[in-house]
């Protein structure tokens, strides 16, 4: 049994949570220009999950009250945009977290390649931190772990206290985790939250289909995606989860603009180090 089952059966329950669900399809034949560009231009293997990872960064970015954490029954607002997307070891019979920092101030191609490589290393068992955090969990009795992992959640997700000689890094999942289904075949579904990772959204992408959609007036075959979000509803309403919607579809309707945003994120960085050197 793999250990991400014997996590899944170890802290089931009944659903306690106030989740609202959302699903959102796109039109994607521009994305799919654009990541083909990208592709061609960084060399990078860039696909739809980097530029729902963009996209969700950017949303979150829009809308604060997402991107943050609750802790003794109070909001508190996280500094940067951090999201966590799963990645599949073993052929898919286990999983595995990869958190992205900052996402938001990332071009596209390297948000891929950063993920690729992390993921690499997980897939070749090089991950030190969670090779770490795999130890007691592995040998530990299932009737312990919901209690473990409730109180080790709290901890770092919630408090922020650093556990990385454990393996368990603060704020592990970010506020966000990207996972994709669609590989698998499956055209959407929805996330259950997981209690321990404590984030406020949970995205789920599925396949890209075929399908007939309405164009200047006309019903033509257009390439489409679903998208799914679940999220805790203690964070947002439903105008704020319009906010997550309208991110998505500016990004999936003109991912261009991603390239102007890069290029002023480098702009600015480029003056900061200078100013630095200046000062320095």
């Amino acid at each position: 049994m793999t250990l991400r089952r014997k996590l899944a059966i170890a802290t089931w329950g009944a659903p306690r949570e106030g989740n609202i669900y959302g699903k959102l399809t796109l039109d994607v034949t521009e994305a799919q220009r654009y990541i083909e560009h990208l592709r061609e231009t960084t060399g990078e293997k860039v696909t739809v999950t980097h530029l729902v990872g963009k996209a969700a960064a950017s949303a979150l970015e829009q809308e604060p009250s997402l991107n943050g954490r609750i802790l003794f029954r109070r909001f508190i607002p996280f500094d940067t945009v951090d999201i966590a997307f799963l990645v599949t070891l073993d052929g898919g019979a286990d999983l595995a977290k990869v958190k992205i920092e900052r996402l938001n101030e990332k071009p596209t191609s390297d948000v891929a390649a950063e993920l690729r490589q992390y993921a690499a290393q997980l897939r070749k068992g090089k991950d030190e931190q969670f090779e770490k955090s795999k130890g007691p969990l592995q040998w530990m009795p299932r009737w312990i772990l919901p209690r473990f992992l409730g109180l080790v959640g709290w901890l770092t997700s919630a408090a922020g206290v650093d556990l990385s000689k454990m393996g368990l890094e603060r704020f592990p999942f970010g506020s966000c985790i990207v996972t994709n289904v669609g590989m698998f075949g499956i055209d959407e579904g929805f996330v259950p939250p997981t209690p321990f990772a404590r984030v406020p959204v949970y995205i789920l992408v599925g396949a890209i289909k075929k399908m007939p959609a309405v164009v200047d007036g006309e019903v033509v075959v257009r390439e489409q995606l679903t998208i799914t979000a679940t999220v805790d509803h203690r964070f947002v309403d439903g105008y704020q989860l319009g906010t997550l919607a309208k991110a998505f579809r500016k990004i999936f309707e003109d991912p261009w603009s991603l390239e102007a945003s890069s290029a002023s994120l480098g702009v600015e960085y480029a003056e900061a180090l200078s100013a630095e050197a200046l000062t320095g």
